[in-house]
């Protein structure tokens, strides 16, 4: 994709499109950097090359030192005669890093027939992938978060119901961070990421949750506010015979 080199520029009428399909305005979370969007323009190209911009206020220059934020947006945009990607990172230092991609290395037109468009940003547990349509694995990490896993796709997500976001989570880090709560050691194994979705059904929730949660504390998404530990609850008759059993010693 060509980038026009004049920066600071206003985005254009079909960028704030793609970029706004992937903030939905009922969501939080989205509508905040939604709103930012609105209020920035693109100071100049991002360190990833063609299609990556970053958005600020004029007085700035992009920053192309610290560590690239993390995706908080994702979503694709088919057309007739090319598909484009958009990617949205979160908004650190007033400035949002943002890429749109074409699969032909094209500039994004002014004017195109579109087939169809999808992104992350919708989904919600209990659904299937906006993707595929395809049925994802969901682990409840506690009561506002969830993980899912799509085989299908080989894709993992974080849904925060208090923020209404979805984070793309890499799958190497996860993969690794889920190997060490197994303390599996066997290098075939270890290296090979992908066997994480062909093995999924294999790793309890337990397994799974707790290597995002350590994956989460390395690389900090989300907030996350484990339930306090609660002793098993005992039957009526457990208790009846607990109270006997006393009062027979007695």
């Amino acid at each position: 994709m060509v980038i026009r080199s004049t920066f600071p520029r206003s985005l254009r009428p079909k960028e704030r499109d793609i970029i706004e399909s992937v903030l939905p305005v009922d969501r939080a979370g989205y509508r905040q950097l939604r709103d930012m969007v609105g209020k920035m323009v693109v100071l100049g190209q991002g360190r990833r090359g063609p299609g990556n911009i970053v958005l600020g206020f004029s007085s700035d220059s992009p920053d192309h030192t610290s560590p690239l934020p993390s995706v908080v947006a994702f979503g694709i945009v088919e057309t007739t005669q090319d598909t484009f990607s958009v990617t949205v990172r979160e908004c650190t230092g007033n400035q949002i890093d943002i890429e749109i991609v074409s699969s032909k290395e094209g500039e994004i037109l002014d004017h195109f027939e579109e087939k169809r468009r999808w992104t992350y940003s919708t989904w919600m547990p209990g659904m299937p992938s906006p993707h595929s349509g395809e049925s994802v694995r969901e682990v409840r990490v506690d009561d506002a978060i969830t993980l899912a896993i799509s085989p299908e796709e080989r894709r993992l997500w974080i849904h925060d119901r208090t923020t209404g976001m979805v984070h793309l989570i890499p799958v190497t880090n996860y993969y690794n961070a889920l190997m060490t709560r197994k303390q599996v050691r066997d290098s075939k194994i270890v290296l090979d990421s992908h066997l994480l979705f062909t093995a999924v059904g294999s790793y309890s929730e337990d397994d799974l949750r707790n290597a995002f949660i350590m994956n989460n504390t390395v690389k900090h998404r989300v907030d996350i506010h484990p339930e306090p530990h609660r002793p098993p609850q005992r039957s009526l008759t457990t208790l009846a015979l607990t109270l006997f059993r006393r009062k027979k010693q007695r």
